[in-house]
């Protein structure tokens, strides 16, 4: 995931971040997350280097670390790794030096990777005689930045210099050069270093080269190519898809082992091998795919990327790959707790390709990643395979979050294909899918004896018909099309950690199958699907499934034939005319459009004789295709000849574009180009209506608004949207305002009432659907009780104080606030300065929170929870403000926290 617009929100105005990519700091066994980001500032580039949460995803997630400014003795090479081996689908690695720094950087291995880097060799100032250096005055403001480590000797920097890994993840041929490794001796799978190496500081950088490219495919093995690989063009664009469609003609069916094995270890650390689990079958399978979930309970896992425990399994798992074969890591992601690892024997691994891996986190306001699903998607031969781990929502009554996870998981899980002409891949859009994790589905309807007698019987169909996932799979609410095996285990949750008992705790949750495999695909059978009772170390047992999975492998001389055939078919056509195509639809209304709820109006594109590539374009003077609250799915893409394409144009309005929405300032009313290459432009027209809400509404103005919003007219609505915010009443407005806003008090006072002592508060997501009916019942008054769960309440009031386009602590009392925040007295006086609305505001807020703590015991809340939940909700940094350090944020998180001791 770009996370770009994290970075661009912490800048200056001119100052644009063209693209950001993640890494990881270390420093001798210290590993530290970092973000870096291409910033351009007029003809200048730079790049930043920042601290960040796990989801940088604005600019509350992020603080600088570091500057390198982009000079003409900027240099940026690709290098080998110090142990003579190379692996396809690892990490790259590139050496970068300038006058100020050096840093040896591995970048995770993907298209996304290699358009970062294109972007950077760009940016590098040509030299030109008569033109001065750039100056980077514009840098001057963020020099304080990592100031103490910039101003050391050049040999201590080099002496201490920064190798940045993804993910502090050492690659397998790391592994090997420290004796723990499972690489062989030289195979197709490693890449030989040159014998005629250029010197740099004294470290070698040799170049990386191959005759590994495979002509049935985009993806160049040679990745120094690939960095200086020129845009794919339509005909090659065509060439693959005509050879997909005529796959068959020169591919055959070869079955390959596949392991998939799923752990929720609770935040435990291994204690004991996990061959038992990795290495039962005589069989040394070909692949594994691995995931874990609970990696690290901590709230610094939560909040942050870094973790001991990633290293501590990674490894763990690496030492208990069978022993019969030699194996090399293809990739690792993790998403706070949820980490997929992906293993090749090295005789296989030539044929490994288009690697690419991303994570959605589907916690709290969408955004945390305490649950979720990470994925990584490869071509193995000719075959697209993705392999997904998820997280789903906790607690037997919560099967409708658990399904909402499951599907923000599929439309959110998007990766960029190698040709950048293309549209991203979702999850289904692979001939084989593998799904396994804690989906947290459990037993219903019956008491925790019945199931534990059931179990004891090993009646395990009789209790199967009992499962959510088998309702839930039955109902079509989730995972259609999908297959999983037979469950003849016992299940695997939940037992006392370091037995085989079953839970003996006060809660004495009853036994589930929260751990499962399924898979959809053809060619796929089955061997075994079992749990691994031997393994004690968490309250789950693991769970592993094997299969034969019939992989298409290239003929190479039908190969070369097919594709003689469809090149000499294309030659024919290119001179045939420009290319024209028909639309379905043109005129686009969206009707009664609301607050974070999607639509979507679809239509279709089809084409004429002549191979065409269409985009939507800029209009003139405007940055995008369209408006923000506006997006077509896909922008780009190319039709072969009598070919169609369905265009979805999905309309979804947020705190970005609510409030202009609100007042009228803006409509929902647009215009986008559709331009064919070498062809003409299509004009189409959107427009809708917007049903003003609450949400994205100032503070004060809901105040004045003593009916739902949607009763008032919208004259009136954009009057006091539009009306400037005052410290005190003037009495200009004929009406005195309300204390507080009524649809704040209807949800805090419904959580006051129902949720004090409710576990998990503002901590487990609620439902979108019940979001929606909360939403509507604010904005047109219709009932008096809110509907939904507490979770669903509490998590609408977040999303609320999140669209407040001024935050209850004003942005001009933002720096005031960080300078007293040790100072309780001051920090007082501060609020009491606040306009009238915000001060009720947030001393309700705070009178609120403080009850919550009195019932912590049940609740299981504490201040700092609180104190960082609702700190950046309160006390946001204004638009164009230098975003603060660590030690900054935790003045914030610490100026909320002394109201609530």
């Amino acid at each position: 995931m770009d996370q770009s617009g994290a970075i661009q929100e912490t800048l200056a105005q001119g100052e644009h971040c063209i693209i950001a990519v993640q890494g990881v700091v270390c420093a001798g066994d210290s590993l530290q997350s970092r973000l870096l980001g291409l910033v351009r500032c007029g003809p200048e580039y730079a790049l930043f280097l920042y601290n960040h949460r796990r989801m940088a995803i604005t600019g509350e997630d992020v603080s600088l670390d570091k500057v390198v400014p982009i000079t003409r003795n900027f240099t940026v090479e690709e290098v080998s790794p110090d142990c003579d081996l190379h692996v396809l689908g690892s990490d790259v690695t590139v050496w970068i030096e300038s006058e100020e720094i050096s840093l040896t950087v591995r970048l995770p291995f993907g298209s996304h990777t290699r358009t970062f880097l294109q972007e950077v060799i760009r940016s590098c100032p040509a030299p030109c005689p008569g033109v001065s250096d750039p100056q980077f005055r514009w840098l001057g403001r963020y020099r304080c930045a990592g100031q103490g480590e910039e101003q050391q000797p050049k040999q201590h920097q080099q002496s201490q210099k920064l190798v940045l890994a993804v993910a502090g993840i050492p690659d397998a041929e790391e592994l090997k050069a420290n004796g723990k490794g499972v690489l062989g001796e030289q195979s197709s799978w490693i890449f030989e270093k040159p014998e005629a190496a250029t010197t740099r500081s004294n470290k070698s950088k040799p170049e990386i080269t191959s005759d590994m490219v495979r002509s049935s495919t985009v993806t160049v093995s040679d990745k120094a190519h690939i960095l200086s690989m020129q845009k794919f063009g339509l005909r090659d664009t065509i060439v693959k898809s005509q050879l997909v469609q005529k796959e068959e003609t020169y591919t055959y069916l070869q079955n390959f082992r596949f392991f998939v094995g799923t752990y929720n270890v609770n935040g435990q650390s291994p204690k004991e091998c996990l061959r038992p689990w990795l290495s039962q079958d005589v069989q040394p399978p070909d692949i594994y795919c691995i995931g874990f979930q609970e990696l690290d309970l901590s709230k610094e896992a939560f909040f942050f990327n870094d973790t001991p425990k990633e290293e501590e399994w990674f490894k763990a798992v690496t030492e208990g790959l069978h022993p019969d074969a030699k194996y090399a890591k293809v990739k690792l992601i993790r998403l706070v707790g949820i980490m997929l690892l992906l293993y090749v024997k090295q005789e296989h691994a030539v044929h490994i390709s288009e690697v690419e891996a991303e994570t959605v986190g589907t916690g709290i306001m969408g955004r945390m990643g305490n649950k979720g699903g990470v994925a990584i998607r490869f071509r193995f031969h000719n075959t697209s395979i993705c392999i997904v781990n998820s997280h789903l929502a906790a607690h037997t009554e919560e099967y409708e979050r658990r399904n909402q996870d499951y599907k923000d998981i599929c439309s959110r899980m998007q990766f960029s294909q190698v040709d950048p002409n293309l549209p991203p891949l979702t999850i289904g859009k692979h001939d084989v899918i593998l799904w396994l994790g804690d989906l947290n589905y459990r037993i219903e309807e019956l008491d925790v004896e019945t199931v534990k007698k059931l179990i004891e019987e090993k009646a395990f169909q009789t209790l199967y018909t009992y499962d959510q996932l088998k309702i839930q799979v039955a109902a079509k609410a989730v995972f259609q099309g999908f297959t999983e095996g037979e469950l003849s285990f016992q299940p695997t949750y939940k037992y006392d950690t370091g037995s085989d008992e079953w839970d003996t705790s006060e809660k004495c949750r009853a036994p589930a199958w929260c751990d499962r495999v399924l898979w959809k695909g053809k060619n796929i059978t089955q061997l075994s699907y079992q749990n691994h009772m031997a393994l004690k170390t968490s309250d789950h047992k693991p769970v592993s499934a094997v299969f034969d999975i019939g992989v298409r492998v290239v003929n190479e001389e039908l190969y070369r034939k097919t594709l003689e055939e469809i090149v000499r078919s294309l030659d024919k056509m290119e001179n045939a005319n420009i290319p024209s195509v028909t639309l379905s639809k043109r005129e686009f209304y969206f009707q009664d459009v609301k607050y974070m709820q999607l639509q979507v109006e679809s239509f279709m594109i089809y084409n004429g004789q002549v191979p065409c590539q269409f985009e939507f374009i800029n209009k003139p003077n405007e940055n995008s295709y369209c408006k923000q609250w506006l997006n077509a799915n896909p922008s780009k893409g190319f039709l072969l000849p009598d070919s169609t394409v369905e265009i979805e144009l999905e309309l979804f309005v947020n705190k970005t574009t609510a409030t202009k929405l609100n007042s009228g300032e803006d409509q929902i009313e647009d215009i986008l180009v559709l331009h064919l290459d070498r062809g003409k432009d299509y004009f189409l027209s959107v427009s809708g209506s917007y049903l003003p809400s609450c949400f994205g509404s100032p503070l004060h103005t809901l105040c004045y608004m003593r009916e739902p919003i949607q009763d008032l007219t919208p004259e009136t609505i954009q009057e006091l949207t539009l009306m400037p915010l005052q410290t005190e009443d003037d009495g200009t407005q004929e009406e005195k305002p309300l204390e507080i806003p009524k649809e704040l008090w209807m949800m805090v006072d419904h959580l006051y009432r129902n949720a004090s002592q409710q576990e998990d508060l503002f901590q487990q997501p609620g439902l979108r659907s019940e979001f929606e009916l909360i939403r509507d019942c604010l904005d047109t008054g219709v009932l008096d009780t809110l509907p939904g769960s507490n979770h669903s309440v509490a998590e609408a009031l977040l999303l609320f104080l999140e669209s407040l386009p001024e935050p209850v602590i004003c942005y001009s009392l933002y720096d005031t606030c960080l300078e007293c925040s040790s100072n309780y007295p001051l920090s007082k006086q501060i609020i009491s300065t606040l306009p009238t609305c915000h001060k009720n505001v947030f001393n309700y807020l705070m009178a609120f929170l403080k009850e919550l703590l009195n019932n912590s015991g049940k609740n299981h809340l504490d201040e700092k929870i609180l104190a960082s939940t609702f700190g950046s909700l309160l006390l946001r940094s204004p638009a164009g403000h230098q975003k603060p350090d660590v030690a900054e944020k935790k003045k914030a998180q610490d100026f909320i926290q002394q109201f609530l001791v």
